[in-house]
């Protein structure tokens, strides 16, 4: 793929991608209504935003060309299999819970992820419609809500992210709207790995800010593999 704009990352504070495409001579921008790391080049409200765009009215997607690429890291947390367990009631956290107390949760929480479906599917539609470059990323699991549910299917299921070069295994999902992946073996072994359980304050929350976090290792190799198809020097045939 050919970037001759800029890149938009959608969600993203940590600056993560945005420094990895910036060394690369690419110009990138972060856009998240949150500024934790003091990144965020735009602070605003994407939900409203996707809104907006949606019902055509004026919005920051207007800005948007087609030289562009727009990466967006949706947020993960309503779609992931780990939801089976509150919707069919046998959430281990739930043992002292009446059954009225499990019904309120559960009709709360499916209000909420058809709340951030249809917001999904509105920002997938409006790249596509205006024919606007996407890809999009989100954790894997089997099954996937939008897996089964969703009318546009993951380019590249990256089953595990180690190989190249991150922290975490964590499986994750890639879309691609408008543009179509490359596909590079930048396989590297990471400097340090983690697991969940290992998480300082880990409460067993679905998607919680640390364990989100990309390394620039596997930033840098994605970009390379996934999206611009440049060969890199220390990539390794293999791991063992």
């Amino acid at each position: 793929m050919i970037i001759n704009g800029r890149v938009h990352l959608l969600f993203e504070q940590s600056a993560t991608f945005k420094r990895e495409f910036i060394k690369l001579g690419i110009p990138a921008e972060d856009y998240d209504i949150q500024n934790n790391f003091g990144e965020t080049d735009h602070v605003i409200d994407l939900f409203a935003e996707i809104n907006k765009a949606y019902d055509d009215e004026p919005s920051i997607f207007d800005d948007i060309l087609k030289d562009d690429l727009t990466m967006a890291f949706f947020p993960c947390i309503y779609f992931s299999q780990q939801n089976t367990t509150f919707f069919n009631g046998t959430n281990l956290n739930w043992k002292n819970n009446t059954t009225r107390e499990k019904a309120d949760f559960i009709l709360k929480r499916s209000r909420e992820r058809q709340y951030y479906y249809e917001l999904a599917l509105k920002l997938f539609t409006i790249f596509d419609v205006r024919g606007l470059r996407l890809i999009v990323e989100n954790p894997w699991t089997s099954p996937h809500y939008l897996y089964l549910n969703f009318p546009y299917k993951p380019a590249i299921i990256d089953k595990n992210r180690q190989l190249r070069g991150d922290i975490f295994r964590k499986p994750t999902q890639y879309w691609y709207v408008n543009c179509e992946p490359t596909y590079g073996q930048s396989f590297q072994k990471p400097v340090v790995t983690r697991t969940v359980n290992s998480l300082t304050g880990h409460q067993g929350s679905l998607c919680d800010e640390d364990r989100s976090l990309i390394s620039p290792d596997y930033a840098r190799n994605f970009i390379c593999d996934f999206i611009i198809g440049k060969s890199q020097q220390h990539s390794e045939p293999t791991l063992f």
